[in-house]
């Protein structure tokens, strides 16, 4: 299984993005965009495991207050192609997501060794070319505004990989109280 650990975003939040997707979608129509229903705040990935049974019953264990989720401005991973909306990354989160990697931690999976840099992923290039990444970026003219929301769970997905890009499946759901 290809696992990873996420926040779902909330409603408004999700209608704001489609709005701005939609709009630079018109900049830059070479790129792959995945569709809201893949959008989410990665706290971990797992990637393929078949320590399922460990991973949920360590991240039923987690304790957690609900974590306030703000998005920031555009930006870009030019050497992986993506174009991405920012999180601000607030104590809270930072404490759910080293949370989340000490408990999956005792199933054996090891933590990335990169910064824990939260974003969603709003598009791909395809391929190698980032033109068009790189003239989305360029076009950009002021920071948006997105509303902010309250995580008040965390979900663990399963990534389906597809001919037209990964589907994620809502494995299980773990509340923040």
């Amino acid at each position: 299984m290809r696992l990873f650990v996420g926040i779902p975003l909330a409603g408004p939040v999700i209608e704001e993005l489609t709005a701005a997707v939609a709009r630079l979608r018109l900049q830059a129509d070479d790129l792959r965009w995945p569709g809201p229903e893949t959008w989410h705040v990665t706290l971990q990935f797992l990637g393929n495991t078949s320590e399922y049974d460990c991973i949920v019953g360590c991240l039923r264990d987690v304790r957690a207050l609900p974590v306030p989720v703000a998005l920031e401005g555009f930006g870009m991973f030019e050497r992986a192609g993506i174009f991405y909306v920012g999180i601000h990354l607030t104590p809270e989160l930072r404490k759910l997501q080293e949370t989340v990697v000490a408990a999956t931690g005792l199933c054996g999976l090891v933590p990335e060794t990169r910064p824990y840099h939260p974003h969603i992923t709003l598009a791909r290039s395809k391929g190698k070319n980032l033109r068009a990444l790189r003239v989305l970026k360029a076009s950009l003219e002021k920071k948006p505004k997105f509303s902010t929301f309250v995580a008040e769970d965390f979900l663990l997905y399963e990534s389906h990989i597809r001919a037209g890009g990964s589907q994620y499946e809502i494995r299980e759901r773990f509340p923040l109280v």
